[in-house]
């Protein structure tokens, strides 16, 4: 899992500013999303993930999303494992200090 890239939440703010390929995905539970999401992120939670890689386009850049950053790294080590680009954005929603969606 060691080499899964880490992102911090300033520089996932800068990638979905400039890079139109990079997809953040929040794996959190509805119930944590409903406290407030990154905009424009797609929710996916963590145990749905197995079944929503299909719909995915590899061309993209993922960077996962969780509370903490756990989560999160156990879905981008599954992508990863399956050929698609992905990060884990380090600290989760706990470092995030940009603006949400409820």
């Amino acid at each position: 899992m060691d080499h899964i890239n880490k992102v911090t939440p300033e520089e996932v703010k800068k990638l979905m500013k400039e890079d139109n390929d990079t997809v953040v995905v929040d794996v959190r539970e509805d119930e944590e999303v409903a406290q407030g999401m990154i905009e424009g992120a797609k929710h996916i939670p963590l145990d749905k993930i197995p079944y929503s890689v299909n719909e995915l386009d590899k061309n993209n850049h993922y960077i996962l999303v969780c509370r903490s950053g756990n989560r999160s790294m156990k879905a981008a080590s599954y992508m990863d494992e399956r050929g698609f680009k992905v990060s884990n954005m380090e600290g989760g929603m706990l470092g995030w200090d940009g603006e949400v969606i409820v």
